[in-house]
């Protein structure tokens, strides 16, 4: 499937690709930083943004969206970076696809299952009663008794578009019904260790990777580089977007 993409600069393609509830827009601040040197390739995944929603999700499945949106574009290799959901997507594409991928950096995430509870954002948002007169601050009010973090929320209502026809920018039901998978990790069909350049980049703040996590990162990506963001969290981007920038220019590097 081909994905709605941005294309941003010129120079050898980096591709970034967003996290879970996200879309290409959000990671504007990457984009425009590294589109200075590079031609960036941000995208939005399946049921998410612009791209077609309806549709199932699995990392196989979202990896191969992204090469065959690739291919649609004549890129046959590139740089990849992706957070949380985009990272695990961005690994498996390295896994199943290595040729594809010059360098790899993964933010904020490990090839590991996670316990994290988003059924309870999803069930909120699908609750939420969709008219022509609601408005962000009702909405606002809405989440919060479910979602309690206002950051959070902020970040869920960056989907929502008002007006005479409100709806959702993400797939909501399709995103709920493929959670286990999306919070899971299991063996890629045709899965490789992937031996090119690779950095784990994460928010020196944030729990996502921790130490159970090294062994299985260093089985799928022998020699992978880990660097951690100072006063950063998950979204370390948004967190510490000078320090997250410095770090991919450099690893980017020719």
């Amino acid at each position: 499937m081909i994905l709605n993409t941005a294309v941003t600069g010129d120079g050898e393609p980096l591709v970034l690709i967003h996290g879970l509830f996200g879309a290409a827009r959000n990671l504007g601040i990457l984009t425009r930083a590294l589109a200075q040197g590079a031609k960036v390739i941000a995208m939005d995944l399946r049921n998410h943004g612009e791209s077609p929603h309806g549709l199932p999700m699995d990392f196989a499945t979202m990896a191969n969206d992204v090469a065959e949106t690739l291919g649609a574009l004549g890129i046959t290799r590139a740089n990849v970076c992706g957070h949380s959901l985009g990272g695990k997507t961005a690994m498996a594409l390295a896994l199943t696809r290595p040729e594809m991928v010059a360098k790899l950096v993964v933010m904020d995430i490990a090839p590991v299952a996670y316990e994290h509870d988003y059924d309870g954002y999803v069930s909120a948002m699908l609750g939420m009663e969709l008219t022509p007169q609601l408005t962000r601050g009702e909405a606002d009010q809405a989440l919060a008794q479910t979602v309690k973090a206002a950051p959070m929320r902020a970040f869920l209502l960056n989907n929502l578009v008002l007006g005479a026809n409100p709806r959702w920018r993400v797939g909501l039901t399709e995103i709920q019904a493929a959670m286990p998978d999306l919070l899971g990790w299991q063996e890629l069909p045709g899965q490789r260790a992937f031996t090119g350049p690779t950095l784990f980049l994460r928010g020196a703040l944030s729990d996502y990777v921790g130490a159970e996590a090294e062994s299985t990162i260093d089985a799928l990506f022998p020699g992978a580089a880990r660097q951690s963001i100072e006063g950063a969290a998950h979204w370390l981007h948004a967190d510490k977007p000078r320090e997250v920038i410095a770090a991919l220019k450099e690893f980017f590097a020719p």
